[in-house]
């Protein structure tokens, strides 16, 4: 054997590394008290041993499940020559080549760039199984699972800033693709904060070394030394050379182990760079994905929820011995805060329009509990102002914070005598032949005051007369320039279209709005009641 001392050079994915051969008996496996430690799984936990003697180093395969090659020729015993090249089994991602002279530049160039390309197919591969349409745990997982076989890290976790700019923890892993709890996982926040901060990745070559070892001791405690942390790059790429890319911290990477492997190493920041920037595109594509889900998820929730909210209101026509009645009502969402009632009583025919402040859901769930006591008060009271006193008050002690109603009930008798409160709602519109009037007695918004006092006014209505209610979203609709609808063109409306059925004038005057509103958008819900007082049926 030439003079030198006997070393092999590996390559796996925990880097290059050059181990001396030393003593009389060098064994290599996956053990932990392996003198040559490998990582990868087609690899024995005591694959095989080298003795070294004063002329020769001699390779035994140690019953090995997948035998021991040398110059891809089955070897159970052989002696080494300079140059060997070792293969344990059928692991592929590592390369062993036994060296004796000192000076092989071309040689160890050869290895470093065979050890990259397997660090590098090793990234791809777990880079390769990243999408859009995975969940971003998974993404998560996949992208620590790659990060810890490509350095050789006993375990590493991944923190995401929220919408603050705080990082938050998301995931843990160990070797084995095993995940662990944040509390299983005992470690300073001073490293990922600074290289979120800086952007700038950090490699602590010993905690033990300076004052790291009391800021990490549980890390320590556990009898990690070597730690690598590198930020999450969000990078969006650009269409012209005289664009700079943009650049967005999303979170940061860590790693750490009991054994320095690849952690120091170039190729792994280099790598873990790469890694970097495609996890961190991979883990927005996740993001936004289940944003997508999720926003998905709520507009069917809201479509039952409208779905509901429209069982809830009665037919908009409705036609009695002595009126016509016909309504309509259109959210601006899919749910909204406008309602309608009508309700038969034996004394004549009742009908509310309310408009609960805000929009949306909690809107809606006020405007239902509405209804509910509506349908309550009117089938056991009789005269507004008895039902409308009733209702401030059962809107006042449910207590929705910021939430009130502004409501108009009427009731109209056989006899055409019209009986009305207004709870601080637009003034309904009365058509008949001395022209239009507003509706206007009553009192302030329910929901504002327990004890708040309502007035009623007694009207009384000629055959034909007409009373058509309407909310805020109909007088306050905005058209492309930002003017409103306005009272006025409501009166106008109805008043033009006051000769047709209250079906046709609902149609007609909402006509008008959505004519008048063109493609702007509208932030209001649109109700529409329109109630005429046919006579008493001795009367026709």
């Amino acid at each position: 054997m030439p003079q030198g001392t006997p070393r092999l050079v590996i390559t796996d994915v925990q880097g290059r590394r050059v181990v001396n051969l030393t003593g009389p008996l060098v064994t290599l496996g996956r053990r932990a008290d392996a003198g040559v430690r490998l990582t990868s799984p087609q690899v024995s936990r005591l694959h095989a041993q080298i003795v070294v003697e004063p002329d020769k180093c001699v390779l035994h395969d140690a019953g090995s499940r997948s035998g021991t090659f040398v110059n891809d020729e089955a070897s159970a015993e052989r002696v080494l020559s300079h140059g060997d090249r070792i293969r344990l089994g059928t692991a592929q991602d590592v390369e062993i080549r036994f060296l004796v002279d000192e000076d092989l530049p071309t040689e160890r160039t050869a290895i470093s760039a065979a050890g990259e390309l397997r660090q590098i197919a090793a990234l791809l591969d777990g880079l390769r199984a990243l999408g859009s349409g995975r969940v971003l745990d998974e993404v998560l997982a996949l992208v620590l699972d790659s990060a810890i076989e490509f350095t050789g890290a006993q375990r590493g976790f991944v923190m995401l800033a929220d919408a603050a700019g705080r990082l938050e923890f998301k995931l843990a892993r160990a070797r084995g693709r095993i995940t662990l709890s944040g509390r299983n996982f005992e470690t300073s926040r001073k490293v990922p904060e600074e290289v979120f901060a800086t952007g700038q990745g950090v490699i602590v070559r010993d905690l033990m070394d300076g004052d790291l070892a009391g800021i990490h001791g549980g890390t320590v405690a556990l009898g990690i030394r070597h730690v690598l942390c590198s930020p999450l790059r969000l990078v969006r790429y650009v269409d012209r050379a005289d664009q700079r890319p943009e650049e967005k911290p999303i979170g940061v990477m860590y790693l750490d182990s009991r054994e320095p492997g690849a952690l120091q190493s170039a190729s792994a920041r280099s790598g873990l760079e790469t890694l970097g920037v495609e996890a961190a595109i991979a883990i927005e594509n996740a993001r936004l994905y289940r944003e997508a889900l999720e926003n998905a998820k709520i507009e069917q929730e809201l479509r039952v929820a409208a779905a509901i909210q429209r069982a809830l209101l009665p037919a908009g026509s409705r036609t009695g011995p002595f009126f016509t009645a016909a309504a309509a009502s259109v959210p601006c969402r899919a749910v909204g805060g406008d309602f309608f009632d009508y309700v038969d009583l034996t004394g004549g025919f009742g009908w509310i329009l309310g408009d609960v402040s805000g929009k949306g859901s909690p809107a809606a769930l006020l405007a239902a509990a509405a209804l509910g006591m509506f349908d309550t008060e009117a089938a056991y009271h009789t005269g507004t102002a008895a039902v409308v006193p009733r209702l401030n008050r059962g809107v006042f002690r449910r207590g929705v914070e910021g939430r009130f109603i502004t409501a108009f009930y009427g009731h109209l008798g056989p006899d055409g005598v019209l009986t009305y409160s207004n709870a601080g709602h637009n003034a309904p519109i009365l058509v008949g032949p001395s022209g239009p009037r507003r509706l206007e007695v009553g009192g302030l918004v329910l929901g504002a005051f327990e004890q708040a006092a309502f007035e009623e006014e007694r009207i009384q209505l000629s055959p034909g007369d007409l009373v058509v209610a309407f909310s805020d979203g109909v007088s306050e609709a905005l058209s492309a320039g930002g003017d409103e609808f306005g009272d006025e063109r409501v009166v106008a409306s109805v008043t033009a279209a006051a000769a047709h059925p209250p079906e046709e004038i609902v149609r007609l005057l909402l006509a008008d709005v959505h004519e008048f509103c063109r493609d702007a958008a509208q932030n209001d819900d649109v109700t529409v009641v329109a109630i005429r007082y046919d006579g008493a049926a001795s009367d026709r």
